[in-house]
């Protein structure tokens, strides 16, 4: 049994009979401050290899490569892995091209993150972050996706090291159920302001968008997408939503099974 102390950190953790393997990748891009702080606190808990987009690759959701070449090259950012590559793909295409080509053995943890920006609610959808995540649950490894609710670039990433520690540990020592990953984001506050976890389900919130028409100097137009986040139940205290309004971190259990259970029975009888 191993003790991880320090500031705010107070658990322990069984090592694994191997030292776990841990795969890092994000869709900031390989250099991103956020995948940086993440890369260096997995190093913590074992053999971290860092799989990276080459480029920022936000919104890309679960989009595959298939109609162009992938091209992986070595890179130098993170002192902490045993080896790092930047990809040319999207960050699905980083934890396939990890999987299938570049690592020693099937990682038994896939962190993805540390994303500059939300990833709650609705947005778990389009993000390449959790998509990221989601793909690490479908090759049948332990995966986090985490986020912090800032999107800057010079983002204080500092008071999400003892959760992130936190929950790293937990997910090694308790065995993940397998096609389940964990949607995790961290409010933009400072870590004595962070009242703690709060396992929660994902609000249902949408983006309410507007195209804005623009021109070219060429009189063409073109389209940028704008539009403003809705919350449809801002008083419901079990959501991620509601938990980082208020102090919380929220974590969000994420499976790929899209069917609509409760529904099942409906158009069975609807349609068979």
């Amino acid at each position: 049994m191993q003790r991880l102390r320090g500031k705010g950190l107070n658990f322990s953790f069984t090592p694994m009979d191997k030292k776990p393997l841990i795969l890092v990748t994000n869709d900031d891009g390989v250099s991103a401050p956020g995948i940086r702080f993440l890369a260096e606190i997995a190093a913590r808990y074992g053999e971290v290899y860092v799989v990276a987009p080459d480029k920022p690759q936000s919104g890309m959701g679960h989009a595959i490569t298939i109609n162009s070449t992938i091209r992986l090259n070595k890179s130098n950012y993170h002192p902490a892995a045993e080896a790092e590559y930047n990809c040319s793909g999207t960050p699905v295409d980083c934890v396939k091209m990890a999987v299938n080509k570049l690592l020693p053995r099937l990682p038994d943890l896939v962190l993805s993150g540390i994303n500059h920006g939300s990833n709650s609610s609705i947005n778990v959808i389009y993000s390449g972050t959790m998509s990221a995540a989601i793909e690490g649950a479908l090759e049948s490894a332990a995966s986090i996706g985490f986020s912090l609710c800032d999107y800057g670039i010079d983002a204080d990433f500092e008071p999400t090291r003892q959760f992130v520690e936190q929950i790293i540990a937990s997910c090694l020592e308790n065995k993940m159920p397998k096609g389940v990953c964990l949607n995790v984001n961290f409010p933009k506050l400072k870590a004595d302001e962070i009242k703690g976890i709060k396992v929660c389900r994902q609000a249902k919130a949408n983006w309410v968008e507007e195209f804005e028409e623009r021109h070219d100097p060429y009189g063409r137009p073109y389209y940028w997408l704008t539009g403003k986040f809705v919350n449809f139940e801002p008083e419901s205290t079990d959501t991620d939503e509601w938990a980082l309004k208020h102090g919380y971190v929220s974590v969000v259990p994420i499976q790929h099974d899209l069917t609509a259970h409760s529904q099942l029975q409906f158009f069975k009888d609807t349609l068979a």
